[in-house]
């Protein structure tokens, strides 16, 4: 070999070298920043979600999704849906999905832009629910599930006291149940919020108002979440209890004497799911939303641990189902007459929890006494046929009094006067600051007064006992 010739070979080695080096080189980059190794450390956080479903229902939808996804693991952060919105607007980024049955709270984050938009893939999911869409029209969360709201009693406990089952809402309100009701408060649970928005859209805010009081003044107690209320009524606490379908059908199936109904004037609704526009893992929310919806997925629903009502049709006439579970889709749709709006609801989601408190989770006691004192003048008058117009006169000047409402409808749903309302008391005790604790305090004292007056006017009526 001449010098010239190993001159070009020894030039043409280090050239490959050098190649080998740069390719040895861009590999090395490419496997510590391509986004694959990214994505794979990823995948090794679980995904978490925020809800206020059972662990019954949450821990059986974890496992088998865990199972279909090999590695995949999810945390579950189980808070009432209130606390739940509060968590989550103060741990931004911490979270993947909310998911919970009132779809007026996804209304919240939608309008705090806390949500992402996510079309579902799922085939054989209806557009509407009983004239209701079942996906928000803009894409950022969708219904997996129908949601009745309704009354659910105990056949003994009833038997016992000679007390008849009650059908609509109106029947919680008859003197007979007194101390026999159990109830939440809009406050503490998302359940109890869409059932009184529910009542007061069907009947108009005064109306609709004076019979959430009936109602709460036959309460035994306003407890602290709705969970507590179906089982208050399995153990024979209290009698009856307004409840959200799926607490009425699970407790049915797992043998308690229990009933549940819906009301005539009730609404059905999807319950939702949504990801949160700060997921860490938005494509694998998207897989267990889409899991949620698949065949499997709304099977689960059916297991009497669950007891929900599957949003895809088909899947009431795959399955075999118990005589007592609802059909939400046929000839007679449940709560189809009814239209709720969300958008309304969304508006005054805090005032009317407020309002609630202070009228009546806060000045239960006063509004018993006052209620009390009405229903025994009114049972008087009906066990007699002698006119006794003083008497009809005063229950009907006090029953006014106890309705009276500090606030007007226009004004709950201003959303400069909304806005004012941002802080939640857990007892009545708890001190509230600012424009929202000085409207509370003008309110309180304007409800304490007319429960007052109002038991006044008919102790002043009544015939003296002996």
């Amino acid at each position: 070999m001449t010098l010239t010739s190993k001159l070009r070979y020894y030039a043409n080695l280090q050239l490959q070298l050098c190649m080998l080096s740069r390719y040895s080189t861009a590999i090395l980059v490419f496997l510590l920043f391509s986004p694959f190794p990214a994505y794979a450390s990823l995948a090794k956080q679980p995904l978490v979600i925020v809800t206020s479903f059972p662990e019954q229902m949450t821990e059986i939808f974890k496992t088998t999704f865990e199972q279909k996804n090999p590695g995949i693991k999810i945390e579950i952060i189980t808070k009432k849906t209130s606390a739940g919105l509060k968590y989550l607007d103060n741990n931004r980024g911490s979270a993947d999905l909310f998911w919970v049955s009132a779809p007026d709270a996804f209304e919240v984050l939608k309008k705090k832009e806390m949500l992402k938009r996510y079309r579902p893939e799922a085939k054989g999911i209806p557009r509407r629910l009983s004239g209701y869409p079942v996906n928000d029209p803009d894409g950022y969360y969708c219904g997996f599930a129908a949601a009745g709201y309704g009354i659910m009693w105990n056949s003994n406990y009833l038997k016992t006291r000679n007390l008849a089952a009650p059908k609509e809402w109106i029947d919680l309100a008859r003197p007979e149940y007194q101390g026999h009701v159990g109830l939440s408060a809009p406050s503490r649970s998302g359940t109890t919020h869409l059932t009184v928005e529910a009542i007061l859209q069907l009947r108009g805010w005064e109306h609709g108002w004076a019979l959430i009081k009936a109602v709460a003044a036959n309460a035994k107690t306003i407890t602290a979440k709705s969970g507590d209320v179906p089982k208050g009524v399995a153990a024979g606490e209290f009698g009856i209890g307004i409840v959200i379908d799926f607490y009425g059908l699970m407790t049915k199936a797992e043998g308690a004497p229990v009933e549940f109904v819906y009301p005539a004037e009730t609404v059905l609704v999807p319950a939702n799911i949504a990801i949160l526009k700060t997921a860490p893992q938005p494509e694998l929310a998207g897989r267990f939303i889409e899991f949620l919806l698949s065949p499997q997925g709304q099977k689960l629903l059916l297991e009497p641990k669950i007891s929900r009502l599957p949003i895809r049709p088909a899947t009431y006439l795959e399955n075999k189902l118990p005589e007592y579970f609802p059909r939400p889709y046929g000839a007679r749709e449940l709560g189809a007459h009814v239209a709720f709006d969300v958008l309304k609801s969304r508006r005054r989601y805090n005032v009317v929890n407020s309002l609630f408190d202070v009228m009546i989770t806060y000045r239960l006691d006063e509004l018993h006494e006052a209620m009390s004192s009405i229903q025994r003048a009114e049972i008087l008058l009906q066990s007699t046929t002698r006119a006794q117009p003083e008497l009809a006169g005063a229950a009907a000047r006090a029953r006014a009094l106890i309705n009276r409402i500090p606030v007007d409808e226009l004004t709950a749903g201003n959303p400069r006067f909304a806005a004012k309302f941002t802080k939640k008391r857990k007892k009545a005790t708890d001190t509230v600051t600012g424009e929202q604790g000085e409207i509370e305090k003008s309110w309180d004292t304007f409800v304490a007064n007319n429960y007052r007056k109002a038991k006044e006017i008919i102790e002043a009526a009544l015939p003296p006992t002996d």
